[in-house]
């Protein structure tokens, strides 16, 4: 099974091609069925020869295409000091990316 390690959005996913991967949300224009390229490589794995990069892998690539853009489940902050009268609830949802891995060069 032919498999690579990308790095992207300061994390690292184990992706292989057809399969889904949910990333940070990069920044710029984009929008569903959009393609994507990754070139930071890490490892690449073809099921004979494995190739890890020092740290990235010249000339290797990832492809992919945007299947959904969304935001997580709410996250709920709260800063609470007991006896004083103090309570801040706040609220977050991360933006995401869903992308389908179409190949790895």
């Amino acid at each position: 099974m032919e498999f690579a390690v990308i790095q992207t959005g300061g994390k690292q996913y184990k992706v292989s091609k057809g399969s889904f991967v949910s990333i940070e949300k990069i920044i710029g224009e984009y929008k569903k069925g959009d393609k994507l390229s990754f070139d930071k490589v890490l490892l690449v794995e073809d099921g004979k020869n494995t190739t890890i990069g020092t740290p990235y892998i010249d000339g290797a690539k990832v492809e992919g295409e945007i299947a959904e853009i969304g935001r997580t489940r709410k996250v709920l902050v709260v800063k609470y000091k007991q006896k004083s009268r103090y309570l801040r609830r706040n609220g977050h949802r991360q933006p995401f990316f869903q992308v389908k891995i179409t190949s790895i060069k």
